[in-house]
């Protein structure tokens, strides 16, 4: 075969428009395949700490904030509450908070807080995750005759007292769990971020 009459800068011409016209269409499919693999704006969204203002909580009240998807009881425990956190040892499964994965090492005492009155806790049962009913009422109570407080789970009737430790005789296994918080100030609290872990 002869190559008579065969414009060799054509050829090369057309063989470099080729490959980079490939190559931007690569590019092209490329580019939104692997942006795909990153969260969406409501992923982000749900992973990130939320903002609690307790400023205007008063004792024995409670408030809800969303943060991952679940429910985070913040709620302002009374002296008397407080004080009756230490005499109802011998009633609980779990009284020295021994499971570390429930609550963060400063949150591992008597109350389950940074601060004794101001609670913050995780409102998903650890039975099979129903939210359990906020109960701060000290007085008798359909599901326990000595209720110093605490919560109630009307799934399958799991009993808390206000640190969040489970009763003996509960379905649930696990203290309700205490999320990583912080404060920003004394009365700003971020639920997903704390000092000893930022």
């Amino acid at each position: 075969m002869s190559n008579d009459g065969v414009n060799t800068g054509r050829r090369r011409f057309l063989i470099a428009t080729t490959a980079v016209g490939g190559g931007i269409g690569a590019v092209g499919v490329a580019v939104p395949f692997v942006k795909s693999w990153n969260p969406s704006e409501k992923a982000k969204a749900a992973g990130a700490p939320a903002k609690a203002d307790v400023s205007k909580v008063e004792p024995g009240q409670m408030i809800v904030v969303e943060w991952r998807g679940k429910p985070v009881y913040i709620y302002r425990r009374t002296e008397e509450t407080i004080g009756l956190l230490d005499t109802n040892s011998d009633e609980l499964k779990d009284p020295e908070n021994a499971d570390e994965a429930q609550q963060p090492a400063y949150a591992k005492n008597t109350q389950r807080s940074r601060k004794p009155d101001v609670a913050v806790i995780e409102g998903v049962c650890t039975h099979l995750g129903c939210a359990p009913k906020y109960v701060p009422e000290v007085e008798p109570q359909p599901f326990q005759e000595e209720w110093v407080g605490g919560f109630f789970c009307p799934c399958h009737g799991s009993r808390f007292d206000l640190a969040g430790r489970v009763y003996k005789g509960s379905p649930a296994g696990k203290n309700l769990k205490v999320p990583p918080y912080s404060y920003a100030d004394e009365n700003t609290i971020i639920i997903g971020v704390d000092e000893e872990n930022s």
